[in-house]
């Protein structure tokens, strides 16, 4: 008899072991899976059972959190959404997050372990700390300016603070309310079916997530690379330039918008942005040559982030001279981000050293501690200094003798680069207006500010004039309110 209760137990203790062991795998080894898988609710009753970290701008939170009373308890809110959807996008309950509300979903989610009092403790206790605040480099004055300037025609514009990379404005117009896409339900439904379906594209980023043929205003990047190769040596002695003059390799002529190019200096070729010399000049440089030189300002490049991802500005690796001449003058299969050619403007403000843009300033906890902070740092030498003093002046010319004139402010410098890119068959399409810049006040040893503006205008019929006139307000607005932070 006690033979059969000792196997009786043995069995039974074989049992409770087996349980334990499946247990431990349950909790440990399967945790992560259990946790993900999407019949599993408890992590997203979880992740809105506290109110979400804020963004903010200039000290000011853009963004908040409202009790539903429901089982996802807090719903997300925001201040002025429409003027600042480009910087924070949306967290939805139903949609997920995009932009620095995806970029940052850790911290201002309370998921972050850096988050946590001490290393490991959230992966032990398994615990959610209350969401941390993210602190934008926005300034609030300047995004407002560019938001107004645009007045809701489709565009954008991107601002930065060459001697550091802070991106200082981010716009893009028509924009949207982040908030209608916050909870769940049908109204959320509804509004997501209408965003996505309007004509006019009001969630597309087009300061960041959209590139553009960047027309003339591209005809800075071919200067910096035919000064830095030598090509041109004296901004200000002749070109030896036809105009009109022949693509390589074909009967095609380009033509020009402006008098007197033929043969005309690089400088008054930017002044008055004769077509004829930049694209020469690009030929003359050289396929590699140019290649080299625009990776240098960040073309071509998948990886950039500010923190959310930035889309790659192309310029072709492998075409003909005739191409390449085309491309030399923004057209072609050249395309631009806003945010890129901000990054071009501000690399000639900088001296030639283009400092990698950021959107972030650093994130804290729900005190204000801070728990990382960003800094600046050099993305590329786009040019070397003394090109970057040639361009400077050529630029200056631009706005106080050529065809940047609207964005001229009293008692300060300004440069700036206008342009107009035709797409489509035949050129059928809506034309870009553009208008590069940087200012820098008197008296002050760096530029305060780098801009770019583009404005999807049908008045944009002719280079320079359509840039200057659509384009080159905003910016001088934006400029002005950067000098007078």
């Amino acid at each position: 008899m006690i033979r059969y209760i000792r196997r009786a137990a043995a069995l039974l203790l074989l049992l409770l072991v087996a349980l334990l062991l499946n247990a431990a795998r349950v909790q440990v080894l399967d945790a992560d899976s259990l946790d993900n898988n999407p019949a599993n609710r408890r992590l997203t009753i979880a992740r809105y059972h506290q109110p979400r970290g804020n963004i903010l701008v200039g000290g000011t939170s853009v963004t908040g959190s409202r009790n539903t009373g429901e089982q996802l308890t807090y719903e997300r809110t925001y201040q002025n959404g429409p003027l600042y959807a480009p910087v924070t996008g949306y967290a939805s309950q139903t949609y997920g997050t995009t932009l620095i509300e995806h970029a940052e979903d850790g911290i201002l989610s309370g998921t972050d372990s850096m988050l946590a009092p001490f290393p490991l403790w959230n992966e032990i206790t398994r615990s959610q700390q209350p969401g941390g605040n993210v602190v934008t480099t926005i300034k609030d004055s300047m995004q407002r300016a560019a938001y107004n300037g645009l007045g809701g025609r489709r565009g954008a514009v991107a601002a930065v603070e060459p001697s550091t990379g802070k991106i200082l404005a981010l716009v893009s117009t028509p924009s949207y309310d982040p908030g209608r896409l916050s909870g769940t339900g049908s109204s959320v439904t509804d509004a997501w079916l209408q965003l996505n379906a309007a004509k006019s594209q009001p969630m597309l980023n087009r300061a960041i997530r959209q590139t553009y043929p960047p027309g003339s205003t591209f005809k800075i990047v071919t200067a910096a690379a035919a000064l830095d190769a030598g090509v041109v040596t004296d901004p200000d002695a002749e070109t030896d330039t036809p105009s009109p003059y022949v693509l390589p390799g074909t009967t095609t002529t380009l033509p020009n918008e402006a008098e007197g190019c033929e043969n005309a200096p690089l400088a008054e070729a930017i002044r008055v942005s004769c077509n004829t010399v930049m694209a020469e000049l690009g030929v003359r440089v050289g396929l590699k040559g140019v290649v080299d030189a625009v990776r240098k300002f960040g073309f071509n490049d998948t990886g950039l982030k500010i923190p959310s991802g930035v889309a790659k500005s192309n310029f072709d690796t492998q075409m003909s001279d005739d191409q390449l001449a085309l491309s030399s003058i923004g057209q072609f299969d050249t395309s631009a981000t806003p945010l890129q050619m901000a990054m071009v403007a501000s690399a000639v403000a900088n001296g030639g050293d283009l400092k990698y843009p950021y959107l972030v300033d650093r994130t804290t906890t729900r005190s204000g501690s801070t728990v990382h902070r960003n800094g600046s740092h050099t993305y590329h030498r786009a040019m070397s200094p003394r090109t970057a003093v040639q361009l400077r002046r050529i630029m200056v010319d631009v706005v106080e003798q050529g065809t940047g004139s609207n964005a001229a402010i009293d008692g300060v410098t300004v440069g700036g680069k206008t342009g107009t890119a035709q797409h489509g068959i035949d050129n059928s399409g809506r034309p870009y207006a553009w208008f590069i810049s940087w200012a820098q006040a008197p008296n002050a040893g760096q530029s305060a500010v780098a801009v770019a503006v583009v404005v999807e205008d049908a008045a944009a019929n002719r280079a320079d004039i359509s840039g200057g006139g659509s384009a080159a307000p905003i910016a001088r607005s934006v400029m002005e309110a950067a000098l007078r932070d």
